[in-house]
């Protein structure tokens, strides 16, 4: 695994934006600079090999938070994911129904050296999928055409659709984002993911999730149109959902109404999963000690908000590393995890993201700062694999 430089195509924001790739704040360089978010003046290149182990241990990993979600689920320890307690028995309900998933991101950290380490799993409402997905490819394309990429995403995603559709209460998918979401992101995103749906032969309809109303008669979502809205697809964090007004009839409605991602989920994208991971395999290669609510035996460590997004409220205790940043999260509670930095490539520090559709390892997206925690500056960058 290296950092290569080359100059990027000409005409590439056209490229890109018509691609889709419209939203989203520049990245920051460490002085500050703005840095283009997608930026393909620079790539990561992995062996195939390295894929290959990496992406085992991806879904290894998966399978080991699927077993942890039964032991919260079995032993009731959803106190120490901050998690309401009316939710409890409705979180049960809905993994020992098999509420159907689609997709999540794992973030890695990964140096070429070793087996890849989880930092954390964005299960619920993962983003980056577009460039993932696409960008990346058609940038590996009309690059290095004979290079290969650890890329099926796309493919992935219309066959996931395939599988579960039959398990949805319809053929009639509602894909929504907030649009309190000023950069574009999330409409992206699920617009995207509305496009592999319809591929797999579903119907679909998108709206903003503030546009949902409840029928209080018929006791039932319904959209604009006044239409019943028997699956949602969303792009707004369950802890969320269930913090507004609506939230309880989100909740008591199902399975009537699903939502994807299941809600189940809420125990895999809180970072309290991270302590219960290490407790159930521990000294496992591909985690790092972590803790709940507590450091443990740990000296140097990360301190992370158990509901914290986009490197918010994150406090690096270590000598010569202590860093904290600021946000709007914490009164959950955290989740102590032991430091180990992400590796230096010329001075900046990517961090893996790969992922998981259904239960298969899918594709690798890479983002990188220069800085000790991936944050909203971080800019996403392409990777390929040479032809051997």
């Amino acid at each position: 695994m290296h950092r290569e430089s080359r100059q990027a195509r000409p005409d590439w924001q056209r490229i890109v934006a018509e691609q889709g790739l419209v939203f989203g704040t520049p990245a920051r360089y460490a002085s500050g600079k703005a840095r283009p978010y997608w930026d393909e003046s620079v790539h990561y290149v992995l062996s195939m090999e390295e894929v290959l182990s990496v992406e085992a241990d991806v879904e290894l990993l998966h399978s080991m938070c699927l077993e942890a979600v039964d032991h919260v689920v079995t032993a009731q320890r959803y106190a120490e994911f901050g998690i309401p307690e009316w939710v409890w028995p409705h979180i049960a309900e809905s993994w020992r129904r098999g509420d159907p998933h689609i997709y999540g991101r794992f973030d890695l950290r990964y140096d070429g050296r070793g087996p890849a380490k989880l930092l954390e799993y964005n299960a619920d409402t993962p983003t980056s999928l577009l460039e993932a997905s696409v960008v990346q490819w058609h940038w590996k394309t009309d690059v290095f055409p004979d290079d290969d990429q650890w890329n099926s995403v796309h493919e992935r995603l219309v066959q996931r659709w395939e599988q579960v559709g039959g398990r949805l209460p319809s053929k009639e998918l509602h894909f929504t984002w907030s649009s309190a979401d000023r950069t574009g992101e999330d409409h992206i995103t699920t617009s995207y993911l509305q496009e592999t749906a319809a591929e797999a032969g579903l119907d679909t309809v998108g709206l903003a999730i503030e546009e949902i109303g409840w029928d209080p008669l018929l006791k039932r979502f319904v959209d604009l149109e006044e239409a019943p809205m028997a699956t949602v697809v969303k792009l707004y964090p369950w802890e969320w959902v269930i913090d507004e007004e609506f939230g309880r009839f989100a909740v008591e409605s199902l399975p009537r109404t699903m939502w994807i991602e299941p809600l189940w989920k809420m125990l895999l994208s809180n970072k309290a999963i991270l302590g219960l991971l290490w407790e159930n395999y521990p000294g496992h290669p591909n985690l790092l000690p972590a803790f709940i609510d507590q450091p443990g035996v740990l000296t140097e460590y990360v301190r992370k908000p158990k509901l914290g997004r986009e490197g918010a409220n994150v406090q690096i205790v270590a000598p010569g590393y202590e860093t904290q940043t600021g946000g709007v999260y914490g009164t959950e509670g955290f989740v102590y995890q032991a430091f180990d930095p992400l590796p230096e490539f010329e001075g900046f520090r990517p961090a893996l993201g790969a992922w998981i559709v259904g239960d298969e390892s899918a594709g690798l997206g890479i983002r990188e700062t220069a800085g000790l925690v991936t944050d909203d500056g971080a800019a996403f960058v392409p990777h390929r694999i040479p032809q051997s």
